[in-house]
């Protein structure tokens, strides 16, 4: 997630920026340097292995990535609660558009930070009494884009080492380029950049277990996302339909309702892996869907790119950076005509 906009929000209301600038200040307090915390001999072991791991993927980052040297994940921040932030994502209940809000140098985004949960709560119920589909989401980082040097995160720590790499190609992949007012641009070119790097690193630096891990991670994460685009289409063509309003909320139960019936049955095939009951444990709705398609919907376009370049990464880089330069309309025509080649190949 991209949390300069927590920084930016100023010229909406005078209380999100309070909350915005005391929390990044707090985020700020809460670090220290990771070379001084693996001085401490009384650090938890459990941290201690991850913390001695971040140079290496700094590095590799850098290097293999070509991504931005920075000295983002320098730090470790010790923050003793769930989330960074909580993101607001908010959607039209007849459709699959996320609802934007706009800031001065950010631009617009598909979502909105908190730090306080309560107020990202306070904030959805206000929009969902005025009509909207809402979904508040625990973030466990978010990059600044630079603005300031973004620390490794608690909220983290305890996550498998191909995950913690994960994060960090995917933030560092957002200080290296950013496009204003593109949010499904942003968000698909760092999770290409988060999926190989972390194939790479592991092919490079992780044993059999952990390679297999990351498969296995990844192959319930495809099914889970093929679930999901099965209740997009459906919903689409509901909303394309336009019945009367009675009649397009029973129906869009309904698909709802069988989305969730989809990973009962996927669950099962899965044996019993249960890492997704969460996201299904809340009642579901557009904006819920909106959330993911943001980080999702244009990635086989970028996969593509990757492809064109012979995944060699740094012309790839050049070609993303190509593509920011552009305006919005031009880069999503280029972008969407990759995605229908790769569609295309994929179903030959």
């Amino acid at each position: 997630m991209v949390g300069v906009a927590l920084l930016l929000g100023g010229c909406t209301t005078l209380g999100y920026y309070a909350q915005a600038v005391r929390g990044q200040l707090g985020v700020v307090a809460a670090s220290r340097p990771v070379d001084a915390l693996l001085a401490d001999a009384t650090l938890d072991p459990a941290v201690r292995e991850r913390l001695l791991r971040l140079d290496e993927l700094r590095r590799f980052a850098v290097d293999e990535l070509h991504l931005v040297d920075s000295d983002s994940y320098r730090d470790y921040a010790q923050l003793d609660r769930e989330a960074m932030v909580w993101s607001l994502v908010a959607a039209p209940v007849d459709a699959l558009d996320a609802h934007q809000w706009c800031y001065p140098v950010l631009g617009c985004a598909s979502y909105r930070g908190y730090f306080d949960r309560a107020a990202a709560d306070a904030h959805a119920e206000r929009l969902r009494d005025a009509g909207w589909d809402v979904a508040v989401e625990a973030v466990p980082a978010y990059s600044t884009l630079g603005w300031f040097d973004d620390p490794l995160p608690s909220t983290v720590i305890h996550w498998p080492l191909a995950d913690i790499a994960a994060l960090l190609f995917h933030e560092r992949a957002h200080e290296t380029l950013y496009v204003r007012d593109d949010s499904a641009f942003n968000e698909a070119y760092a999770t290409l950049i988060e999926r190989e790097g972390v194939r790479r690193w592991l092919q490079q630096s992780g044993d059999a277990t952990m390679r297999r891990a990351w498969r296995d991670r990844a192959s319930r994460r495809s099914d889970f996302l093929a679930l999901l685009d099965t209740a997009r289409t459906r919903l689409l063509a509901l909303y394309a339909e336009a019945p009367p309003r009675a009649e397009l909320l029973a129906r869009k139960r309904a698909v709802f309702a069988a989305l969730r019936a989809d990973y009962a049955r996927q669950r099962e095939a899965w044996g019993g892996y249960a890492g997704y009951d969460r996201w299904f444990a809340r009642p579901l709705n557009n904006a819920h869907l909106v959330s993911i398609s943001t980080y999702n919907a244009l990635l086989p376009a970028f996969a593509a790119l990757l492809r064109e370049v012979d995944g060699d990464m740094r012309r790839f880089q050049a070609r993303c950076r190509e593509l920011a330069a552009l305006g919005r309309a031009e880069r999503h025509a280029r972008l969407s005509a990759r995605l229908a080649s790769a569609t295309d190949t994929a179903q030959r």
